[in-house]
């Protein structure tokens, strides 16, 4: 699903598979473990990507929980957690390359992987996080 701006032109890509969170998170709990990383929107807002400050694995963690870092130019914003888990893997190259992060958001920019403690998170569809999108405007 994407989201469209007033002239009808694509602007933000919001896959379908994926869950959201308020906080401009995704999850794929499709698999396992779960993959984790920020919204084409979240990684707009901040600008160019570059720094990464990851957690180390083995980290147990709490849905809430500011569990990453993302630094951009424009500014220093935590990745709040969306769901309780422990941290399987973190994505280094994304840490040697922030700036994937802004390309790639949903692929190559992953953040981490986690093991989930809870098997049905609180998010949001694709499209009640486009509608949300919206709001935003």
């Amino acid at each position: 699903m994407s989201e469209e701006n007033s002239e009808g032109t694509v602007r933000l890509d919001v896959p379908d598979h994926l869950q959201y969170s308020p906080d401009h998170v995704w999850i794929d709990a499709s698999q396992d473990p779960a993959v984790i990383g920020v919204t084409e929107y979240a990684a707009d807002q901040l600008g160019n990507l570059v720094f990464l400050d990851l957690p180390e694995t083995g980290t147990q963690v709490e849905a809430g929980d500011e569990v990453v870092e993302l630094e951009s130019s424009k500014a220093v914003e935590p990745v709040v957690c969306p769901v309780s888990g422990t941290i399987a893997y973190v994505n280094r190259s994304a840490s040697d390359d922030p700036g994937v992060i802004n390309s790639d958001p949903y692929g190559e920019g992953w953040i981490m992987k986690m093991t989930l403690d809870d098997d049905e998170p609180d998010l949001l569809t694709a499209d009640e996080y486009s509608k949300m999108l919206r709001k935003l405007g």
